[in-house]
């Protein structure tokens, strides 16, 4: 079994409360989770307006298919044009760790 991680730290728009951030948020982590299948949440910087960190997860038993999933995930995030990418980290367990 192997279990990958994502963290994509995005940058968003126009956006100036709170309010406005999570209308922008949540359809991204919706379309996340229908397309691929995968487990997402808003994992950091909940208290800033602009940014937001997605914790994106998905275990597979064949490795490259989880890379491929989270690559995936990756260029939809980074192909929105409300959000702008500012990094993306991939982790990955295997049976090994």
């Amino acid at each position: 079994m192997y279990v990958g991680v994502l963290e994509l730290d995005v940058l968003l728009g126009d956006v100036r409360s709170l309010k406005q951030k999570r209308a922008v948020v949540r359809p991204v982590v919706a379309e996340l989770r229908r397309r691929f299948e995968v487990a997402v949440a808003e994992a950091g910087n909940q208290d800033l307006h602009r940014r937001a960190l997605f914790g994106i997860a998905a275990v597979s038993g064949d490795a490259a298919h989880v890379r491929e999933v989270l690559d995936a995930c990756e260029r939809l995030v980074a192909a929105r044009p409300e959000l702008e990418l500012l990094s993306a980290r991939q982790r990955m367990l295997g049976p090994e760790d």
